[in-house]
């Protein structure tokens, strides 16, 4: 056996209960669609300034290899986009963000230090803020404000922000690093300075100042000496009192020379040794000073760590809302609740 409708939900049985209907539902679909006009022309117009970069690796932005040589290389890893994403989506940069543009006053939600102010204006923050990985591996910033312009700086300043974060993260060890290469320099200096007053009190308290040239031209004097010595022992020509006053000056501490083969030879070894030791100071001097300045370079150089592709610029036509799409929905929705409501009725009315 076929089943049957009942009258009301027959095609006719629609037609006659929405012919009965059909001013109250005309008037409320009017109504609706009045009242949502109204409503989308009263909302602001929201703008929205994009701007993409990619991140770059912190070994191939280091400083130190740039001073090196190394290469600048383009290339995004998957923990270089994590971490930009990070830094972009963490609270002290929303916060820097914050204060830097007075968005309190912005977004009118008061006095900036209480809980309700700071909760208020995050959350609008957050809102109109958003930074994704799109499919060609480059990172979106979007920001969205009724200010095109506001819209586009605060775009542009949120990627100078993650740039500079993203730098701090290997500032600290590169500033620890470069007070180990100062005070490794200042105590090579000391040491350094040290072994030279030392070297030159045991070169005037030795007598010698050219350890090599001194030696050979003191032991070439004291065998000439004793040579005319003994040839005028032996009768020859010289004064055999006047040279053994000149063999004692060249051979004996005490004879008067400032230059002589006693004292030449009790200080030959420390003034070698001082002199080794001053040579291998100013070699390790030179190399620590000329590494501290390379890292001081490199503490103070401000290499990019991210790829600008496009900078944020003012938008030229708003983004939302989307005034005829939200009448049509606010109507559509009407007519649907209407709908509802009348079969609702109907059936209360026939007791079904």
């Amino acid at each position: 056996m076929t089943p049957t409708l009942p009258p009301s939900l027959t095609v006719a049985g629609l037609r006659a209960l929405f012919d009965r209907w059909k001013y109250l539902l005309g008037l409320a679909l009017v109504l609706s669609a009045g009242a949502s006009a109204l409503w989308a022309w009263s909302l602001p117009n929201i703008y929205s300034s994009t701007t993409v970069f990619l991140p770059t690796s912190p070994q191939s932005t280091d400083p130190d290899r740039l001073v090196e040589g190394s290469k600048l290389e383009l290339g995004s890893r998957p923990e270089d986009l994590d971490r930009m994403l990070t830094i972009g989506q963490s609270l002290p940069l929303a916060e820097q963000i914050i204060r830097r543009f007075d968005l309190y006053k912005h977004y009118q939600t008061g006095q900036p230090g209480t809980d309700v102010a700071e909760n208020a204006v995050l959350a609008e923050f957050n809102s109109n803020f958003s930074i994704i990985h799109n499919e060609r591996d480059a990172i979106e910033l979007t920001f969205q404000d009724r200010d095109k312009q506001l819209a586009a700086r605060v775009a542009n300043a949120l990627v100078v922000a993650i740039d500079s974060v993203n730098q701090q993260l290997t500032l600290e060890n590169r500033r620890n690093v470069l007070e180990l290469y100062r005070q490794r320099s200042a105590r090579l200096g000391s040491s350094y300075e040290r072994i030279r007053q030392q070297l030159v009190r045991a070169r005037r308290r030795y007598g010698i100042f050219g350890l090599e040239m001194q030696g050979r031209y003191l032991g070439k004097a004291v065998i000439e000496t004793e040579r005319d010595l003994r040839i005028a022992e032996g009768g020859g020509p010289g004064n055999v009192a006047g040279l053994r006053r000149a063999m004692r000056g060249l051979t004996r501490a005490d004879g008067g020379n400032a230059t002589n083969l006693e004292s030449w030879t009790l200080g030959a070894d420390s003034v070698n040794l001082l002199g080794n030791r001053l040579t291998d100071l100013q070699g390790r001097l030179v190399s620590s000073q000329g590494a501290f300045e390379q890292a001081e370079i490199s503490l103070r150089s401000r290499v990019s760590s991210l790829y600008l592709i496009q900078k944020a610029y003012p938008a030229t036509r708003k983004s939302k809302p989307l005034r005829t799409a939200l009448v049509l929905g606010a109507v559509l929705g009407t007519l649907a609740l209407s709908v509802l409501v009348i079969l609702a009725l109907e059936v209360y009315r026939r007791g079904v």
